[in-house]
C-alpha cells in the first residue's frame, strides 16, 4: 500500500505544479513594470513542474501516466504562448 500512496502523492504534486502555473499565467501582467520578474518566476515554476511530472511518471499508473503526459503538453503550450507574447 505505501507504493500506491507514493504514486498518488507524486501525481498530486505534479498536478498542483501545473495548477500553480496556470494561476500564474492568469495573473501575468504583460505591460506591467514587474513583467520581467513575473516571467522569471514563471520560468522557475515551469522547470519545477516538469521535474514533478518526470518524478511522477516514474511511478505512475497507466491512468495517471496519460494525464501526466497531458500536463507536459499543456506546459509546452503555455511556454510557447508566453514566448510568443514576449
Amino acid at each position: 500500500m505505501p507504493y500506491h500512496k507514493d504514486k498518488q502523492q507524486a501525481y498530486q504534486a505534479a498536478e498542483q505544479s501545473v495548477t500553480e502555473i496556470q494561476n500564474t499565467i492568469n495573473e501575468l501582467v504583460l505591460d506591467g513594470a514587474s513583467y520581467g520578474s513575473q516571467l522569471a518566476h514563471l520560468k522557475n515554476e515551469v522547470n519545477e513542474a516538469y521535474q514533478q511530472i518526470e518524478n511522477a511518471l516514474e511511478v505512475a499508473s497507466e491512468t495517471q501516466r496519460a494525464q501526466l503526459q497531458q500536463f507536459k503538453s499543456d506546459l509546452s503550450s503555455i511556454v510557447n504562448e508566453v514566448n510568443e507574447q514576449s
